[in-house]
C-alpha cells in the first residue's frame, strides 16, 4: 500500500508539473529597464536532505538514475540517497551484456549482511556494458555512485519516452527531500546523521549502519520500490 500512494503522488506531481510547463510562457525584459542591482536567481543546492542531487541526471523513484551520453545509449547507477542506504555491500549482481531490461523492473541486486535487496531501472533497452570494476569492488557504488560508482550503460531506442517518465530539477529535489523526512520518520535512530543535513549539510556515509540490522531490508524495499 505504501508504494502505491508513493507512486500515486509521484505520478500527480509530473502531472503538474507537465501542466505548468505547458502553460509557460516565456516573458521578455527590455535591455533598456534591467537592473544591474537586480537580484540574481538563487543557485540550485547541490545537496537537498543531505544528500546530493546532480542537475545534469534524470532519477527514477525508485532511487536509481540515468545520464544520456548519445541520443540512445544511457549510463545507469544508484543515487546518493540509494548509496547511504545500501553502505557498506559485500556483493552486486548485474544484468549480462544484451540483456533486455524494462523501466521500473528489477535491474540488480545487492547483498548486506546476509540480506540482498533489488533496485529497479530507470530506463528500457540492451545492457551495452557493466562496470566489471563495481562487481569486483561493490563498496565503490557507495562511495562514488554519480562516478565511479556507475553500474551498467544501456542502448535505449526509445530512450526519449523513458525519459519523460523521469525526474529532474525542482521535482528531483522535492522528491529527495521528502524522501529524506520519510526516513527520519520511519527509522528515528538516523535523526543524529540527518539532523544536520537538513540545514546545507552532508548524510553522514554510515548511514546505513545506524538502521536497525532486522529492519534495514524492509526499508531498502520500501524506498527502492521493491
Amino acid at each position: 500500500m505504501t508504494v502505491i500512494l508513493v507512486l500515486f503522488t509521484f505520478v500527480a506531481f509530473l502531472l503538474i508539473d507537465f501542466f505548468f510547463s505547458r502553460n509557460k510562457q516565456a516573458v521578455f525584459v527590455p535591455e533598456q529597464v534591467v537592473r544591474h542591482d537586480a537580484t540574481l536567481p538563487r543557485p540550485t543546492p547541490k545537496f537537498v536532505g543531505g544528500f546530493q542531487i546532480p542537475e545534469n541526471l534524470r532519477y527514477h523513484p525508485g532511487h536509481t538514475w540515468a545520464l544520456s551520453e548519445s541520443p540512445n545509449l544511457v549510463r545507469v547507477g544508484v543515487d546518493d540517497f540509494a548509496s547511504k542506504i545500501l553502505g557498506n555491500v559485500e556483493s552486486v549482481a548485474l544484468p549480462q551484456r544484451g540483456q533486455w531490461i524494462r523501466q521500473g523492473q528489477k535491474l540488480m541486486s545487492f547483498n548486506r549482511h546476509g540480506e540482498t535487496v533489488d533496485m529497479v531501472s530507470p530506463i528500457e533497452g540492451s545492457v551495452a556494458d557493466v562496470n566489471e570494476n563495481v562487481l569486483r569492488n561493490p563498496e565503490t557504488a557507495g562511495k562514488d555512485p554519480y562516478g565511479e560508482g556507475w553500474l551498467i550503460t544501456v542502448q535505449s531506442p526509445d530512450a526519449k519516452t523513458n525519459f519523460k517518465n523521469l525526474m529532474g530539477g525542482g521535482l528531483a529535489r522535492w522528491w529527495t527531500e521528502e524522501a529524506a523526512v520519510r526516513l527520519q520518520k520511519k527509522v528515528p535512530t538516523v535523526m543524529g546523521s540527518l539532523a544536520l543535513a537538513q540545514d546545507g549539510g552532508v548524510a553522514t556515509d554510515a548511514l546505513a549502519n545506524e538502521i536497525p540490522e532486522k529492519e534495514w531490508a524492509a526499508v531498502a524495499r520500501e524506498f527502492f520500490l521493491t
